[in-house]
């Protein structure tokens, strides 16, 4: 395994992942192209129906051996075709959630709006599959500062931070402006890597990427203290990915608790870390104050101060 730790590979997913011993990574994730004839740099996206599907369940199944026993994986894709790979995974692992990603799309003509993107979570053993329980931030309207929410005279109860995170994901955004992408068609944002990084591993585990693209997952990776293999078919998106990590010079961490950063907030972070995090807020004591649970990081660890910075 040595050959592929943090490394980003250029060539053909399934025959490196075919030289990736059995039960050797801790979380997989795959994002293949939609084959939807989007235009990449040097290969296309247009395999007949049948052809694309046998593919697909040839890297699935490579994507569960190299998984080890108590390790995740995740699939994210068009729901059209996330009901073609459920089956495959079906056969070789065990489902646990279908995550809605609210992404809204173009309409496409006589049918319903396409609004979200599905991320199939699979675990490779029933029983001793390792999932961290996340929160998020409550939400609020932007100008008042107001919770969106009406908890009916029980905000007393509701947790300081935020709730726990469900199966549908509203709070992390598609990459829309063109200054902040890659020359990549399906670039994915950083925050939502780090949410199921964050779910399902520890620091120093090993995550891996068969469709590595411009190294969003790397960096994800990197950024929590975890360890990645990339595989890429591309080699200037293996260029790409590669500038890409070596930018990443701090990790995401408040004191020795990992958490993701978006838009200068925390995001993400794992609710067995509050206790410990809890002691880098201040929460207002006006317990009349609609904002009593808005919180802010106390600028005491050099951690906190370098992500409030950027």
């Amino acid at each position: 395994m040595d050959n592929f730790i943090n490394k980003i590979i250029n060539g053909d997913c399934i025959e490196i992942l075919r030289s990736i011993p059995d039960n050797s990574i801790d979380m997989t994730f795959a994002d293949p192209p939609f084959n939807l004839r989007k235009k990449y740099n040097n290969y296309k996206d247009s395999l007949e129906f049948q052809k694309y599907l046998e593919w697909s369940d040839t890297w699935i199944y490579e994507l569960v051996r190299v998984t080890k026993p108590s390790g995740s994986i995740f699939v994210h894709n068009i729901p059209k075709w996330l009901t073609f790979f459920a089956a495959s995974l079906n056969k070789y692992a065990f489902f646990k959630h279908w995550i809605a990603w609210d992404a809204p799309t173009a309409p496409m003509g006589k049918s319903l709006q396409p609004s979200h993107y599905g991320i199939l979570f699979y675990s490779k053993s029933p029983l001793s599959n390792k999932v961290y329980e996340l929160r998020k931030p409550h939400e609020r309207d932007r100008k008042s500062n107001y919770l969106l929410k009406d908890y009916g005279g029980k905000k007393a109860g509701l947790h300081p931070f935020g709730p726990l995170i469900s199966d549908v994901w509203t709070d992390i955004h598609r990459i829309k402006h063109r200054k902040y992408r890659d020359d990549h068609p399906c670039q994915l944002p950083i925050p939502l890597l780090e949410r199921l990084i964050l779910m399902t591993t520890d620091a120093k585990e090993i995550v891996l990427d068969p469709f590595m693209g411009t190294g969003t997952t790397a960096v994800a990776a990197k950024k929590l203290g975890r360890n990645f293999v990339g595989i890429e078919i591309d080699p200037l998106y293996v260029e790409i990915s590669e500038k890409n990590v070596s930018n990443v010079q701090s990790d995401s961490r408040i004191g020795n608790a990992w958490v993701s950063f978006y838009l200068n907030e925390v995001r993400t972070l794992r609710n067995i870390d509050w206790n410990y995090l809890s002691n880098y807020f201040e929460l207002p004591t006006n317990n009349k104050d609609i904002d009593f649970f808005k919180i802010k990081l106390i600028k005491t660890d050099i951690n906190c101060d370098k992500f409030l910075k950027n």
